[in-house]
């Protein structure tokens, strides 16, 4: 991805749009080597978190705010990994080993926000529970592989909708240093939570990646503000930009789209599956 060429084209298209972005200059100086800031850069979470931080509003939350919010998810994530780990529904081998793996990711997701949080002087949220009677409704492996990767595809969202929050200069009272840091946790977690949803597809005999083929046309979950088969990027159509290289199917899967919080607690996602 030619991250400046991008923003030239988009210059272009709104002669707004550089200053849009003059308030998130500070996101670059936590960064401090030339390659770093291109590596940064180049980060579809990134990317897309710049963008809409761009043409939003002002959020009050605070980062202890905006990390309790993963908590819940990543909690809702390790309860039902749990649940589907103690079922004797996963078949020996490699479902078993690579499931186990994931929800070890979750256990691991959730004590490093814990203590995070803690570390910030905030008081982590009361744990989620996956809701028994829809686990119990779905109580096959093949059913709970697909409840495993929509709440996956959620989670990739989820983290792309608000990463880019932890880091807005000094009016969050945190330094820079520290600011970095918590932004370094979210893409962490949001990196292996993409690698879960990637490897959970290809169980299930899908591509690796949200697709028009796949479940987008029929399940709510890939819905939203802003769907997965959008190909608008800060208001500029990627397919009339970029038409000669890539398809409006490549364009779509290239960007997971970002989900508010009110989306993702919504009863179509997560907001469906707490106990």
């Amino acid at each position: 991805m030619n991250f400046f060429s991008i923003i030239d084209q988009l210059a272009a298209a709104d002669a707004d749009f550089l200053g849009r972005f003059d308030s998130r200059r500070v996101i670059f100086k936590h960064f401090g080597t030339a390659a770093q800031r291109t590596a940064l850069a180049a980060t579809p979470l990134f990317l897309g978190g710049l963008f809409q931080k761009a043409y939003a509003g002002t959020n009050a939350d605070t980062p202890v705010d905006i990390l309790n919010y993963a908590l819940t998810l990543e909690y809702l994530e390790a309860d039902f990994y749990a649940k589907f780990a103690a079922s004797g529904l996963i078949p020996a081998g490699a479902p078993t080993t690579t499931l186990g793996k994931i929800k070890q990711h979750e256990d691991g997701h959730v004590k490093l926000l814990v203590g995070t949080i803690t570390a910030l002087g905030g008081t982590p949220v009361k744990a989620v529970q996956f809701s028994q009677s829809v686990f119990d409704a779905n109580k096959t492996y093949a059913a709970l592989l697909g409840i495993a990767e929509v709440l996956e595809d959620t989670g990739v969202r989820a983290y792309k909708g608000r990463a880019a929050e932890l880091v807005v200069g000094a009016s969050n009272g945190l330094s820079a240093s520290t600011q970095a840091s918590l932004l370094t946790t979210a893409l962490q977690i949001h990196s292996v939570e993409a690698r879960h949803a990637a490897h959970i597809r290809f169980m299930r005999g899908q591509t690796a990646w949200v697709s028009n083929t796949d479940d987008v046309a029929s399940n709510a979950a890939y819905t939203g503000a802003t769907p997965e088969t959008n190909t608008i990027q800060s208001n500029v159509d990627l397919t009339t930009k970029l038409a000669s290289m890539y398809s409006a199917a490549d364009v779509a899967a290239a960007f997971d789209e970002a989900l508010t919080p009110a989306e993702v607690l919504d009863k179509s996602r997560a907001g469906g599956l707490v106990q």
